[in-house]
C-alpha cells in the first residue's frame, strides 16, 4: 500500500487553484472533505492532497476497528523490525529526480494568512547521526529554492542536531513526504528513550500488509520508504534564521524563533506525485498528534481495568483532551482510569471515562452519558499545579496547568435498564 492508495474516493479539484490560501479556502469552503487537486497554478505536473488521513479512513482501509488499531501500534512498539532495502530501479520514488533542486516547484502550501509563508506541515525527517537514526515530524518554513528553516522542538532529532553542532558537524537526512500511512503514524510516535521509528513502521506494515516494509537508500546514506510520494536529500546546517509565525495545532499563531536552516542537496518523486499539503489545526493534524498517543494512554489504563478505546478529541485538537472506553471491575475504577491516563499522556488536561456502550469519538453522545452517569461532586478528579503541555496558552510561566477527569461511568452490578439509551 502507498500514501495514494488511501485517495480512491476523495473529491478531484480540477480547477485552478494556487498553493497560496486557495486550497484552504476551498477546503473550508467544502467542509473539509477528502480533496486531490490537480491544477496547481504553482506546480505543474504536480498534484496535492489533504483531509485523507483520518482515523475513520485509516481504519476502514485496513478493514480494522479503532481498538485493534490502537492494539497494533502497541504491539509494533513493542515489537520492532528490520525493513527491507531494495535497488532504486524498484522504488517508485525514484522514478524522477531534479535536475536541479527547487522546491517551490513542489505545491507546498500557504494555509493560513497569520503563517510566515509556505510550510511542509506533514513532512518527516529522517536523521541518521553517531549510529542513530530517528525519524519525526517537524513543520519547514520554505525560505527559498534550496532551503527551509524548520521548527525542531526539544525531543530527539534536537538532541541529536545539537550534539553534531558541538562537533562542528552537519547532520544529513531526508525528507519525506506522502509515505504509507503506517510510516506517518509511526514518525508521530513518541518514546521516552531513542527507537528507531523505521523499525517500529516495519512491523506496522508487517502486520497490516502482511508484507516487509521496502527502503531505498538515498545518496546520501539515509534510507527512505521506497513508495512514498516524494524523498529530498538535504542536511541540518549550521545556520540558524527566523521561523514562524505558524498557526499550530490548537489554531493559535505561534511566534517568531531563530530555528536551523536546512539545505537541499536533491528531490526525487514519483511520476505524477502527490504532495500531502496537510492543513494544521485541522483532521489530519489532530489525527498524527493523538493517534500515536492513543497506544500509550490504554495501555496505562489497561495495568488497572480493561480498556477497550481511546480517543484523542477534536476539541483539545487530539492532544489535550480524551475519552477513555472502560470495562468497570469494582467500585472505583473509573477514578484509577482517570489517574492512570493522565500519567499515560502527561500533555493531558482532560480525560473522560466511558462505558462500552458510548462511542469515544461521538461528542453527542460523550456529553450524554455524563449528562446522565456523572455526579460532578463524587465522580470528578481534579489536580493542581500539574505540568503542562507547551502547546496550551492557558498554562503558567512555570509550564503548569490544572487537570480534571470525569468519570462517566455505571459501577458494576448497576441495573442498567435506566440508563441505556433507546437512540
Amino acid at each position: 500500500m502507498s500514501f495514494r492508495d488511501l485517495l480512491h474516493d476523495v473529491e478531484k479539484v480540477e480547477e485552478r487553484t494556487s498553493v497560496i490560501n486557495e486550497m484552504l479556502e476551498y477546503s473550508v469552503g467544502k467542509g473539509n472533505p477528502p480533496l486531490l487537486f490537480t491544477n496547481i497554478v504553482e506546480s505543474d505536473g504536480h498534484n496535492a492532497a489533504l483531509n485523507v488521513l483520518t482515523r475513520e479512513r485509516i481504519c476502514s482501509t485496513f478493514d480494522i476497528t479503532p481498538g485493534e488499531l490502537i492494539d497494533t501500534m502497541a504491539w509494533a512498539m513493542k515489537n520492532p523490525s528490520e525493513p527491507i532495502i531494495i535497488e532504486k530501479n524498484e522504488a517508485p520514488v525514484m522514478e524522477n529526480s531534479q535536475k536541479e533542486v527547487n522546491l517551490e516547484i513542489i505545491p507546498i502550501p500557504w494555509h493560513y494568512k497569520e503563517d510566515k509563508g509556505r510550510y511542509q506541515s506533514a513532512s518527516v525527517i529522517i536523521a541518521e547521526y553517531g549510529g542513530i537514526r530517528n525519524m519525526s515530524f517537524h513543520r519547514q518554513y520554505l525560505r527559498d529554492k534550496n532551503h527551509t528553516v524548520s521548527r525542531f522542538v526539544p525531543r530527539h532529532l534536537r538532541t541529536m542536531m545539537e550534539g553534531a553542532q558541538e562537533n562542528g558537524d552537519e547532520v544529513s537526512i531526508a525528507v519525506v513526504n506522502a509515505p504509507d500511512p503506517v510510516v506517518l503514524l509511526a514518525a508521530a510516535m513518541s518514546f521516552n528513550e531513542p527507537l528507531d521509528e523505521l523499525r517500529v513502521a516495519a512491523s506496522l506494515h508487517q502486520k497490516l500488509h502482511g508484507k516487509p516494509l521496502n527502503l531505498v537508500r538515498l545518496d546520501n546514506g539515509i534510507a527512505v520508504p521506497a513508495n512514498a510520494e516524494y524523498a529530498m536529500e538535504a542536511r541540518i546546517t549550521l545556520e540558524y534564521d527566523d521561523e514562524g509565525p505558524y498557526v499550530d495545532i490548537t489554531g493559535t499563531v505561534d511566534g517568531i524563533r531563530q530555528e536551523p536552516v536546512i539545505e537541499y542537496d536533491a528531490v526525487h518523486h514519483r511520476n505524477e506525485p502527490i504532495f500531502h499539503a496537510l492543513i494544521q489545526a485541522e483532521v489530519e493534524h489532530r489525527t498524527l498528534m493523538g493517534m500515536p498517543r492513543a497506544p500509550t494512554i490504554k495501555a496505562a489504563v489497561s495495568a488497572v481495568v480493561p480498556c477497550t478505546d481511546v480517543y484523542l478529541t477534536d476539541g483539545g485538537c487530539g492532544w489535550l483532551s480524551s475519552v477513555v472506553q472502560i470495562e468497570p471491575q469494582k467500585e472505583g475504577d473509573g477514578i484509577k482510569a482517570i489517574h492512570a491516563a493522565l500519567n499515560g499522556h502527561k500533555s493531558m488536561k482532560q480525560v473522560i471515562v466511558v462505558d462500552k456502550d458510548i462511542n469515544t469519538s461521538n461528542p453527542t453522545r460523550v456529553e450524554w452519558a455524563l449528562m446522565t452517569r456523572w455526579q460532578p461532586d463524587k465522580d470528578t478528579v481534579i489536580l493542581s499545579n500539574q505540568k503542562g503541555s507547551s502547546l496550551d496558552p492557558s498554562r503558567t510561566k512555570e509550564g503548569l496547568t490544572s487537570k480534571i477527569g470525569m468519570d462517566a461511568t455505571l459501577p458494576p452490578g448497576t441495573d442498567k435498564s435506566e440508563y441505556e439509551s433507546v437512540l
